[in-house]
C-alpha cells in the first residue's frame, strides 16, 4: 500500500489538524481582537512595562540559579547509577506534576517563624511573602525541572570515553568538565535555561499565594481581566505571548544550529 493511501497517515493528518486548530485558533483570535492603537497605548503604559521587565528579571534569575545548582546534579545523573536515583529523579520531576498553588503554599509553610528555616531566613533578613526573593524562589522552584532534565539529555549524548581520554592524559575532573564536557553540552545547558525561563515566565498559580506584588504579567493580566474584562487584558496578554514566543524562537534556532554542527 502507498503511503499517501494509508488510511494511518489521513488519521494522523486528521488529528494533527485538530491540534493545531486548538492551539492557533484561540490564540490568533486573541492576538488579532487588540487594536494596534490599544497595543501601543498598553506598551506606554508603565504599569505594563514594569510588570513585564519584572517576569523577566525574575525568570532570568530562576534559569541562572538552576543553571549554578542543577548543573552539577544534572551531570551526577547523566554519568552515575547509584541507590535511589529513580527516587532522585521523581523528586526532580514533581514541581511539574503537582498543582501550583500548592508551590506557594509549601513555600509559604517553610517560610514562617515557627519552621527553623523561616527563623534563619529572617535572622538574614530574607522574605518570602510579597518580595522580589519571594518571586524567585517560586519561579526557581517551577522551573528547575526543565533545566535538569535538558541539561541531563546533552550529557548523556557525550561519548564517556571524551572525559575518560581526558582523564588518561592527566586531565583533573574539574579539568575535564570545563574543557571537554561543557563545551560539547552548552547547547543544551542554554535550551535548557531558556525553557526554564519560558516556564518561569508564565507562572501564575504559586506566584498569585506567595507574591501578589510585586506584580508580574500573568497576574497583571488576571488582575485586568477581573476588574476591566478582555479589552483591557487582552492587549497585555499579547505583549505577553510576543516576549514567550522570542524565547521560543531562540531555543529552536540553537537547537537548529546544534543539529547542523552535529
Amino acid at each position: 500500500m502507498q503511503p499517501g493511501r494509508d488510511p494511518l497517515v489521513w488519521l494522523a493528518v486528521a488529528s494533527s489538524t485538530v491540534i493545531v486548530a486548538f492551539i492557533l485558533v484561540p490564540l490568533v483570535e486573541m492576538m488579532t481582537q487588540p487594536t494596534m492603537a490599544s497595543l501601543k497605548e498598553t506598551l506606554m503604559d508603565r504599569d505594563v512595562i514594569r510588570s513585564i521587565r519584572l517576569s523577566m528579571v525574575t525568570s532570568g534569575a530562576a534559569a541562572l540559579i538552576a543553571l549554578v545548582f542543577g548543573t552539577p546534579l544534572a551531570y551526577l545523573l547523566a554519568r552515575h547509577r547509584f541507590p535511589g536515583k529513580k527516587i532522585l529523579e521523581s523528586i526532580i520531576d514533581l514541581p511539574i506534576m503537582i498543582p501550583h498553588p500548592v508551590v506557594g503554599i509549601a513555600l509559604l509553610s517553610i517560610a514562617g517563624r515557627n519552621h527553623p528555616l523561616g527563623r534563619l531566613m529572617q535572622a538574614l533578613g530574607l522574605e518570602i511573602m510579597g518580595t522580589v526573593t519571594g518571586l524567585i524562589a517560586v519561579l526557581t522552584f517551577v522551573g528547575l525541572p526543565f533545566y535538569i532534565n535538558t541539561a541531563k539529555a546533552g550529557f548523556e549524548e557525550i561519548p564517556p570515553r571524551l572525559e575518560h581520554v581526558s582523564r588518561s592524559l592527566g586531565a583533573s575532573a574539574g579539568g575535564t568538565f570545563f574543557r571537554v564536557t561543557l563545551p560539547l553540552a552548552w547547547r543544551h545547558m542554554v535550551v535548557g535555561g531558556i525553557m526554564c525561563m519560558a516556564r518561569a515566565v508564565s507562572e501564575f498559580g504559586a506566584v498569585i499565594i506567595v507574591a501578589y506584588h510585586p506584580m508580574v504579567a500573568p497576574v497583571m493580566i488576571y488582575e485586568r481581566f477581573t476588574a476591566y474584562g478582555l479589552k483591557y487584558s487582552q492587549p497585555v496578554a499579547v505583549w505577553l505571548i510576543l516576549v514567550c514566543l522570542v524565547l521560543f524562537l531562540l531555543m529552536r534556532m540553537i537547537s537548529l544550529d546544534r543539529k547542523a554542527t552535529a
